[in-house]
């Protein structure tokens, strides 16, 4: 089985200096290598390209045969690692915890600790007639949350 402490050090060396991170790195039993990068900015394709060459360089097929893919974050994927909660912050994105509950506002801020969500309720205080609109700021620990994604309206 390749080792995947070699693949997460081999991505390591080429994007060192490049702005990208490294999201995750996963190995199937069948040696599928999938390899997941992100950028504050974007991932070029020619990131990617030379990060699958090198890998593939600093592995020997007659040993081992893999499948590689390498591929950024995609815009619809729950964020899996704080570097991408802190990329975010300010974006509106769907948290859902792991008690079930979902809420949809901005990412206003994360932490080592957890992330912090501001959601809109409508409450009626007393004496009114209409509901009035309060954001509300959340704070949740990673442990309770089950995911945070990007949210896309058109």
């Amino acid at each position: 089985m390749i080792d995947k402490v070699l693949i997460v050090r081999l991505v390591g060396e080429k994007i060192e200096g490049t702005g990208n991170y490294l999201v995750d790195v996963s190995i199937s039993p069948d040696n599928v290598i999938s390899v997941e990068i992100d950028n504050d900015k974007g991932v070029c394709i020619d990131d990617c390209m030379e990060i699958s060459r090198h890998i593939e360089a600093n592995l020997d097929r007659d040993k081992e045969d893999f499948e590689l893919e390498v591929g950024s974050s995609g815009v619809t994927s729950p964020f899996k690692i704080l570097r991408q909660y802190v990329k975010n912050i300010g974006n509106e994105v769907e948290m859902q915890l792991k008690s079930g509950v979902k809420y949809v506002g901005r990412l206003k801020a994360a932490d080592e600790s957890g992330a912090t969500i501001s959601v809109e309720k409508k409450i009626k205080a007393e004496g009114q007639r209409r509901k009035t609109v309060v954001v509300e700021d959340l704070k949740h620990t990673f442990d309770e949350i089950n995911y945070t994604k990007y949210l896309i309206r058109f």
